[in-house]
């Protein structure tokens, strides 16, 4: 029997190979330069009304009118970010899909035995969008602590007795305590929650000592005489707490968490459409009223080039990396 196959000569394929290519390029570049054609997808990889959804949602506002299309928020939560992360990794790489992250991005990687995306290799940076800090919060009627030094002389004299919340393991509430801890060599027992919600909830009825919260939702407690504000996680204090010193101006020189929220999307994406996605997200955090809104769910508007943004990712990985090896920290 003999096989027959179709070919062409090599002169004849290679001629062939150019025509389709150089066809394609005038349609690749029509599509980029009609971009966008349809409206924008914007993931938010954890539920409604925490942080990141509202400043997915504020900027998505002012981005749809630059950009002339609509920028729709898409809430997929579920497993520390890692569900919307993966969904974005896997979309087309042609700007219609971006994914605002948090921490998570270079925590998960040291967090997670396996993760179903690459935070590097699978997406492109955008931005750097804003820091809400965290800030070291105690229940007033319970707790006597208002310093630094309160806290940490009080964890000596009676190590293992004092309790802090996080909204979980490995979240920035959780990482900020575990920093925390490791830089004053103390011991505080920590008591991890299926998010920020219920653990602020038994912070109030006194069933732990204190929480590093983030200013979003701690802050209404603290207005209302509930929580005592000691310190802030950030490296310069917040606008939204100015009379609040850092943690480590208090006591504690060196230490830095500072919660940042950030614009990826899938690797891949043509760099023009990257620019232009680049260029609308500062445009709107440029815009007073944008500040102001921010401002007021504690979050100070950074705004970044996309190489900054991936060095930024780098030297967070590193860091956190390096203490979740070293205290053993798990995913819940």
């Amino acid at each position: 029997m003999h096989s027959y196959k179709m070919s062409l000569p090599a002169r004849s394929l290679g001629t062939l190979l150019l025509t389709l290519a150089a066809a394609a390029l005038p349609a690749a570049a029509s599509a980029q330069g009609n971009w966008p054609e349809r409206p924008i997808r914007w993931v938010v990889p954890f539920p409604a009304a925490g942080a990141m959804d509202s400043i997915a949602r504020t900027l998505g506002e002012e981005m749809s009118q630059t950009l002339g299309k609509p920028v729709v928020v898409e809430n997929r939560p579920g497993a520390g970010g890692n569900i919307g992360a993966e969904a974005v990794a896997r979309a087309p790489a042609d700007g219609y899909t971006l994914l605002i992250v948090a921490n998570g991005m270079a925590v998960n990687p040291a967090l997670y035995r396996k993760l179903n995306y690459d935070p590097v290799k699978d997406f492109a940076p955008v931005s750097l969008l804003a820091v809400v800090p965290n800030v070291l919060v105690a229940n007033k009627a319970k707790t006597q602590a208002t310093t630094i030094r309160d806290v940490i002389a009080a964890a000596k004299s009676q190590p293992g007795k004092y309790t802090y919340a996080s909204a979980g393991n490995g979240t920035s509430i959780h990482l900020a305590g575990e920093l925390f801890t490791s830089m004053a060599g103390v011991q505080l027992l920590h008591i991890p929650y299926k998010g920020s919600g219920p653990a602020v909830t038994d912070l109030l009825g006194g069933q732990v000592d204190y929480m590093f919260d983030s200013i979003t939702s701690a802050k209404p407690h603290i207005d209302a005489g509930k929580l005592t504000p000691i310190a802030v996680t950030t490296s310069k204090r917040s606008s939204a707490l100015p009379n609040v010193s850092t943690v480590a101006e208090a006591g504690l020189p060196g230490y830095e968490l500072s919660p940042w929220f950030a614009v990826f999307v899938p690797a891949g994406t043509p760099p023009a459409i990257i620019e232009r996605i680049h260029r609308a997200m500062v445009e709107a955090l440029r815009k007073p009223a944008v500040q102001k809104r921010l401002e007021g769910i504690g979050a100070e508007a950074i705004g970044s080039t996309p190489a900054a943004l991936k060095d930024h990712l780098a030297r967070e990985t590193a860091k956190w990396g390096e203490l979740i090896r070293t205290r053993g920290i798990r995913a819940d």
